[in-house]
Order: C-alpha cells, then structure tokens, then sequence
C-alpha cells in the first residue's frame, strides 16, 4: 500500500479560510479522482523558524499505479487551484511512503 503524504506550510494569515478549503474542497476533489481510498489532515506539532503552521495530509492510494494515474491525470490541476486561492502564501513538499507493515 502506498501513502502520498504532502506537507505543507501554511500562512498563519490564510490558516483558516486554507483549512475550510482542504476539508470542504481540495480533499474529497482529491478522493474523488478515485486513485485514493482515504486521507488524514494533520496538524504537525513544531514550531517553524519560517513561522506559519504547518500539517500534513496523508493520501492512501489504491496502489502504486492508482499514484502514478493520478500524477498523470490529476496533479497538474488539483495543484494549480490551491496556488489560484492561496498565491504564494503556502510551501508543500510532498513525498512518497511505501506501507511495510501496519500492527
């Protein structure tokens, strides 16, 4: 099973009105390609030298090939509508997490 995890940094000026948006908007339009299952929102727990808040939503694909369709058919647009909400007010660093075991 795979994880895309994408953290992201937020600016404490649009935390809110970013939060409504991920839970209302971006994440089931996320869940609604089908390549993922389920998503957890997170809210990382450091304080940032960078200042702002920081969190973490945890995307559990399909498979490996459900991950690669969705950079495929789905990254480039989902992406683009948090920057023409939000411009340069957030960082997201994203990563791939391959489950190994789950106890």
């Amino acid at each position: 099973m795979y994880i895309y995890n994408v953290t992201i940094n937020v600016n404490t000026q649009i935390q809110e009105p970013w939060l409504q948006w991920m839970q209302k908007s971006h994440i089931p339009d996320m869940l609604a390609t089908g390549k993922f299952k389920a998503a957890k929102l997170c809210q990382v727990m450091v304080e940032e030298e960078i200042g702002g808040v920081t969190y973490a939503i945890q995307y559990t694909a399909h498979s490996k090939a459900a991950l690669d369709l969705y950079y495929k058919e789905d990254a480039e647009n989902l992406r683009k509508e948090g920057a023409k909400h939000f411009g340069n007010n957030f960082v997201a660093f994203r990563t791939e997490l391959s489950i190994i075991s789950e106890h």
